[in-house]
């Protein structure tokens, strides 16, 4: 289930923001259409993301995709463990598969909320 207070952006990455920490992941949507993954690519701790961005890359069997953040600011931390469970992002997008946690310098101006992100979704089919 997801939670109601998560911010999206168009491809599919959201974020929770608490007080000035932004956490930071993809959607059960994304997940559900990447299938078959093989391989996360995250960035370091210390390092910069800007919203608009890519930070990092996510690969299937299929593709590789770019994972961009809907924030700016400094990485805190790296789910260092999710590369070796990729199934956790089928299993808890909203969870345990988080990617990273950033330092919130600043907001991606297209954030949608969870009702405008469904509408997107589906628009998108």
């Amino acid at each position: 289930m997801r939670p109601d207070d998560l911010k999206f952006q168009k491809s599919h990455e959201w974020c929770k923001i608490d007080g000035d920490v932004a956490t930071i992941g993809i959607s059960d949507y994304a997940v559900s259409h990447l299938s078959d993954l093989v391989f996360l690519d995250l960035p370091a701790v210390g390092s910069t993301v800007t919203a608009g961005e890519s930070f990092g890359e996510i690969e299937s069997v299929k593709a590789v995709s770019s994972l961009y953040s809907p924030i700016t600011g400094e990485v805190l931390e790296s789910n260092e463990d999710l590369g070796d469970n990729l199934e956790w992002l089928s299993e808890e997008p909203f969870g345990k598969a988080w990617m990273i946690k950033v330092k919130l310098t600043a907001e991606g101006a297209d954030l949608m909320d969870g009702a405008a992100y469904d509408a997107h979704c589906k628009a998108e089919g």
